[in-house]
């Protein structure tokens, strides 16, 4: 397989005071200039640590605040809804121990699947109280305690799945603060993936493009893996409304917030002076900028670094359950986690040479190996990244490039957008093998066929990305079975 090097370019600045957008795109994945636009405007004022990044797959959901595909670096403050509303979503893949699996072993696998993990979901209560605070102090290494997943597998997560939460006032502070409501909530479905652009898919590896490095990550040619995306759970929800007015916020979510946002902001509150503060920061529309170094800043760094903690514990339990259930269905060795990605994401870090708070919406982090925890797989290999295409191409699993940081060391987290614009003005056309997927759904029919297409527009993604350095890629895998 061939990727081609194309070349991306920086958006000139529209007018004066503007921080033009980096926009890393092509003649065949071209950015919407209208869009562009819109992110620079957006921007506009803003305390930027450097231009905002504008990743292939960029397109607007009408019910978030911020394009997808961003990466947007801050000097010194904290603008939540430059991400989603629910940080730590994420996609994991994970190598497994056997050979390809038979449709009645593969249907046998999703049934299990959905029987762990019903939908629509149940109010069923998987943690105890004490397992929530846990889980959002703890981070993944409640996984480990709790489920008994290997701890050196941790090192295949992003932050080894855990954010120390002292630099912003402790567990204990977060506990004494949090309303109960909060964590009572949050003991529910636990580990639960769902529908709609979440998946549980099974692929084969087709290609190797780097067998250095995809010796070190543990994939090997004709391995069958498993990729999934899930959320971050319940809190990542909850405390993503906690510190914002967000336009996705579904009627159960709004009776919750009626209750939890006061008692967390205002009866914690020691001042009028504070209780108006928060009003002016949190409860109104306009979202306004918190900043880092004040108390209002350190409380929602909290409160997001305990977010991201309980998404790591949450999609880590959700690798025990998986590959637990490949085990039984399949056979053969247990599987082996490759990498663990966030793509939604607030988190401190170095931007040419100062400290700055980067928000990643629908991107993930892409560290190049100096960058990584020395002694760990990605040290030597760069941090893995997933491009994920569709239930009808190939994905790629990749690693940082040597030139990320051009990116704020972010990639997109995947190539759908692209697929299908491709396919709809006829780039791309049906896979001339005739190969499909078995698609199946959360009830009992059936599943259906789901004819394949070329990789062009996974390609021309990947391309972009290649081009310019901030990735390369390791290995191209094929679905042959998704529930979604």
């Amino acid at each position: 397989m061939r990727i081609d090097v194309i070349s991306g370019r920086a958006e000139e600045p529209a007018g004066a005071n503007r921080y033009p957008a980096r926009v890393f795109d092509s003649e065949q994945v071209p950015a919407n200039r209208d869009l562009v636009e819109s992110l620079t405007s957006s921007t506009l004022g803003m305390d930027l640590a450097a231009p905002p990044v504008v990743l292939p797959d960029f397109h607007h959901k009408s019910a978030m605040e911020m394009p997808s595909s961003i990466a947007v670096a801050t000097a010194g403050t904290i603008r939540p809804t430059l991400t989603s509303s629910s940080v730590n979503c994420g996609m994991a893949l994970i190598a497994l121990g056997c050979e390809r699996p038979t449709e009645a072993a593969v249907t046998d696998f999703y049934r299990r699947v959905r029987e762990r993990y019903p939908y629509p979901t149940t109010n069923r209560r998987d943690l105890s109280y004490r397992d929530v605070i846990a889980a959002a102090t703890q981070g993944a290494s409640f996984a480990v305690d709790r489920y008994g997943v290997d701890d050196s597998e941790l090192e295949r997560v992003e932050e080894f799945g855990g954010l120390d939460l002292g630099q912003w006032g402790g567990a204990d502070r977060l506990a004494a603060e949090m309303p109960a409501l909060t964590w009572q909530l949050a003991r529910l479905r636990f580990g639960t993936v769902g529908p709609t652009n979440h998946f549980v898919e099974l692929q084969q590896v087709e290609e190797i493009l780097d067998p250095d490095a995809a010796e070190l990550l543990g994939v090997r040619q004709g391995q069958v893996v498993l990729q999934y995306h899930a959320g971050g759970g319940v809190l990542t929800g909850e405390i993503g409304h906690l510190f914002a007015r967000r336009r996705d916020t579904a009627r159960v979510m709004r009776a919750a917030m009626a209750i939890q946002k006061p008692l967390f902001h205002l009866s914690t509150a020691r001042s009028m002076e504070q209780v108006r503060e928060r009003m002016r920061l949190f409860f109104t529309d306009a979202c306004p900028p918190v900043s880092l170094d004040s108390e209002e800043g350190q409380r929602l760094m909290l409160a997001n670094a305990a977010a991201m903690n309980y998404g790591y514990a949450f999609r880590m339990v959700t690798y025990h359950a998986l590959r637990t259930l490949a085990a039984e269905a399949f056979g053969g060795a247990p599987g082996r986690l490759v990498v663990d990605s966030p793509h939604n994401s607030i988190y401190e870090e170095d931007v040419a040479g100062e400290r700055a708070v980067v928000h990643r919406h629908n991107s993930c982090r892409a560290y190049p190996a100096p960058l990584m925890r020395p002694g760990t797989t990605f040290a030597q290999t760069g941090q893995a990244v997933l491009l994920p295409g569709t239930h009808r191409t190939s994905s790629y699993l990749a690693v940082a490039g040597s030139a990320s940081a051009q990116s704020l060391h972010s990639a997109c987290h995947g190539a759908g957008t692209v697929i299908d614009q491709f396919a709809a003005n006829g780039t791309s056309v049906s896979d001339r093998q005739g190969r499909y997927t078995l698609q199946f759904r959360y009830d009992d029919t059936a599943p259906d066929r789901a004819y394949h297409l070329d990789d062009a527009g996974v390609n021309a993604a990947m391309s972009v990305l290649t081009s310019h350095r901030i990735v390369r890629p390791v290995a191209r895998m094929r679905p042959f079975a998704v529930l979604h």
